[in-house]
Order: C-alpha cells, then sequence, then structure tokens
C-alpha cells in the first residue's frame, strides 16, 4: 500500500488538522496524492460529532467545536495520541461496518502487546477497558466517509488528563467511565504508534477485493 506516514512533533490546531484532511480528501479523490496516516496531538479543545447533543456538556462555560465526524462529544488534548487517515475505499470491499471493525482490531491488537485486554461495543462505539467491574473508554472513535472515501480517524488516551472528561458526558454514555493507558499500566508506550501504523495497514489488507 502507498500510504504517506506523517508524525507531528508539536501539539496541533483541531481545525488546521481537519482543513488538512480536507484538503488530502479532495486530492486523493482525484488521484492526485497518496492515501495518509498522520499521528499527532491536539492543543486542548472538546469536539462535538455529529450526533452530539448540547445536553451532553455539564460546564455550560466551555467551548465546542462542532465537527462533521460521526460520534457525539469528546475532548482532545496533550498526551493523547490521535491516529488520523485519509483511506480511499473505491478499490477495496465497500464495507463500513468491516472498516471499523479494521479499526477496533487495530487497537486491541496493539493494547494486547503492552498485555492490556481491551474490547469492542456495538452500542457504544471505542475500545473499552475493564476496571475492576466497570468499563471505562481508553479510546474514541470517530470517522465520515465521503464518496468511499474515508477519514477521521481514533484518539487513544496514553498519560492525558482525564479532568476534562468531568465537563462533557464523553460521547454522550452516562454509564461508563474514562481512563488512560498510564492508570492501567506501567510500560512505557513511546513506541505504541509505530505499532499502531504497522497493524492498521496490515489488517487494511482485509478489505483488498
Amino acid at each position: 500500500m502507498d500510504i504517506e506516514i506523517k508524525k507531528s512533533t508539536k501539539p496541533v490546531k483541531y481545525k488546521d488538522a481537519i482543513t488538512a484532511l480536507e484538503d488530502r480528501l479532495k486530492l486523493v479523490s482525484e488521484n492526485e496524492e497518496k492515501e495518509l496516516i498522520w499521528i499527532l496531538e491536539h492543543e486542548p479543545i472538546f469536539t462535538g460529532g455529529t450526533s452530539y447533543s448540547k445536553n451532553d456538556i455539564i460546564d455550560k462555560s466551555i467551548n465546542v467545536c462542532e465537527t462533521n465526524r460521526g460520534g457525539k462529544i469528546t475532548y482532545h488534548g496533550p498526551g493523547q495520541l490521535v491516529f488520523y487517515f485519509v483511506i480511499d475505499l473505491r478499490n477495496k470491499k465497500k464495507d463500513l461496518r468491516k472498516f471499523i471493525s479494521i479499526i477496533e482490531n487495530t487497537i486491541i491488537e496493539t493494547l494486547r502487546q503492552f498485555k492490556i485486554e481491551s474490547k469492542a461495543d456495538r452500542k457504544n462505539i471505542g475500545i473499552w477497558f475493564n476496571n475492576k467491574g466497570k468499563l471505562e473508554k481508553i479510546a474514541a472513535i470517530g470517522v465520515r466517509v465521503s464518496k468511499w472515501i474515508a477519514y477521521h480517524g481514533f484518539s487513544l488516551n496514553i498519560n492525558n488528563s482525564l479532568d476534562p472528561y468531568n465537563k462533557i458526558i464523553p460521547c454522550g454514555i452516562t454509564d461508563k467511565g474514562v481512563t488512560n493507558l498510564k492508570k492501567i499500566s506501567n510500560f512505557k508506550f513511546n513506541k505504541i504508534d509505530k505499532i499502531l501504523i504497522e497493524k492498521f495497514i496490515s489488517n487494511l489488507r482485509n478489505l483488498n477485493v
């Protein structure tokens, strides 16, 4: 697969990242540019996807950036790995459920490398960790598809502050928590981005026609 791999070392403003993704989407759709995987961190921001509700805002003083990705409300900030992509599905199996499963499996298989067991949930999209019987979200997934080109991606909590999640109902889910990898394990996660990229590209082959 001819996919450009991009890693940003400094936090990126959310709107700048989305503009760049949409620019790449247009070029990929016109067959003028490669597909993209982009690893970054965001400056602190709350974002609301296409199905978010203002009722999910607890602290009414916060600003929420409304976006065209799928999903509800979440938080991005330093210490959280954001995995964006622009992937052309036109010459692959046009199966969105399978594509979401590829994302889920990529995260689950990567965490297993660090002895962390996690799971997907069909009712509550994302990746979850069972903390002594309470499910806590470790990764949020939000994808949009335009003319069979998929973009946006997922975020994985590594050592980010969890306090901002108290200001919202994360992903609109009231009966589950949020966690990060540092609360779960003492492993060093400095190479987790490399594993995520390798597994995502490998799993994408399951969509080849």
